[in-house]
């Protein structure tokens, strides 16, 4: 049993508290971007804001993996939280302000920037609490835990801006859950989690130095690791996908759900987007549950198959009505498919990737996410009406989840 493992306990609490804080925060910035009743957000808009806070992760992500592999990682966790809850703070002191929406967005930047580090972090980390028998299911038990940390952090956050109505609130409580997240790690010894001494290069300067070629190396690295760098390409698109139907669902939520005679649009429609968000959790929980069952005896690449044709088929089944209803119920199965594959990405990458490059490929991970999911809202953008209903968008990401299935069949079982 995993939790019996004293040290897999104290990571998966810094886990748990990490992203609850996470889902408090972006909760907190969605209701101040989106939902607030003096802005009219647009597609344009949303995916606006989506480049200000996720671009900037293709820069940082490189020194991310580069400073991972030469820093202690629980130090990162213990400090990096610690910055967090002070930067959060003051965002909300800004909000409390009505600063410029510039100032907002680079507060806001240099909180998510450390989160870089953090989750990148926890994921090169895992290997080192529990042995590789049982590393499927601390990939299945670990990030979604976290993620359905996130979606508790999330459900708490909406709730407390219902019964408030003040988003800096919501932002103090994001800060208190990320010193929580800081003072949890202090349990864990400070050499445990690696690296391993002997493959760090010491100084700062040398680190910044390095970078460049840290990254080439970890590039060279993922090329001739194919497991690795097929699973990252199929996640890749499939967060794509994920994206794209994230910023359709709050058009949905912002106007088409809620812009209805009688209803305060702002409130309306963020009790309906935290209700999916809650239900989307709930396909996270049953991937944690499915995937180890479905991988030992499907393989990885095929559940990730699987994965992705659910998708595919049942996407514009329940997407194309428009009605919240059958949207909720994708909600769940896409909460469903996109945790099932990511849970068995991360395990290829952790079990075929070499600990000395670990924290770089889990950074370029990351900076491929990130790059994925503004792409997509790019798209979305350019593609969605005013009120979110767009079928050409929902039938786009069909085919793309289509195009990803066929892409892992062609490979062996693994």
């Amino acid at each position: 049993m995993l939790l019996r493992l004293k040290h897999f306990r104290h990571l998966l609490a810094v886990r748990l508290l990490s992203q609850a804080a996470d889902g408090v925060y972006q909760v907190a910035l969605a209701a101040y971007v989106v939902f607030s009743p003096e802005k009219q957000a647009s597609p344009g808009a949303i995916a606006s804001a989506m480049a200000v806070l996720l671009l900037p992760y293709s820069l940082v992500g490189p020194f991310a993996g580069v400073l991972l592999d030469r820093w202690r990682r629980r130090q990162v966790f213990l400090y990096g939280n610690l910055l967090r809850a002070a930067l959060a703070g003051c965002t909300a002191l800004l909000v409390l302000g009505s600063a410029p929406d510039w100032l907002f967005y680079a507060s806001a930047l240099a909180v998510t920037a450390v989160n870089r580090f953090v989750l990148a972090g926890l994921s090169a980390s895992l290997p080192r609490v529990v042995d590789a028998e049982r590393l499927v299911m601390a990939n299945s038990l670990s990030p979604t835990a976290g993620t359905l940390a996130a979606t508790a952090g999330g459900g708490l956050a909406f709730a407390l801006r219902l019964v408030i109505d003040a988003d800096a609130a919501t932002v103090v409580l994001g800060a208190v859950l990320y010193l929580c997240a800081s003072l949890a790690s202090l349990r864990l010894p400070p050499g445990l989690l690696g690296p391993d001494p002997t493959a760090v290069q010491p100084g700062l300067v040398a680190v910044i130095r390095s970078t460049a070629r840290g990254l080439a190396d970890g590039v060279r690295h993922l090329n001739r690791c194919r497991p690795a760098a097929r699973v990252l390409t199929a996640m890749t698109l499939m967060r794509f996908c994920y994206g794209a139907l994230t910023v359709m669902l709050l058009m949905l939520c912002r106007y088409a759900w809620a812009d209805r005679p009688g209803n305060d649009a702002g409130t309306d429609g963020l009790a309906l987007l935290g209700l999916a968000v809650g239900i989307s959790g709930a396909g996270f929980f049953a991937a944690a549950v499915m995937t180890p069952w479905a991988v030992a005896r499907l393989g990885q690449y095929r559940w990730i198959v699987v994965c992705s044709a659910t998708a595919a088929i049942l996407e514009p089944a329940l997407g194309l009505p428009f009605a919240p209803a059958p949207m909720l119920v994708a909600a769940f199965v896409l909460g469903l498919v996109t945790q099932g594959a990511k849970i068995t990405t991360d395990t290829v990458i952790q079990s075929t990737v070499d600990d000395s490059f670990r924290g770089r490929i889990f950074s370029l991970y990351d900076v491929l996410f990130n790059m994925a999911f503004v792409g997509a809202a790019a798209v979305a953008a350019l593609m969605l009406p005013p009120d979110g209903r767009s079928p050409s968008l929902v039938i786009t990401v069909s085919l793309i989840y289509a195009a990803v299935a066929a892409f892992m069949t062609r490979f062996p079982r693994a």
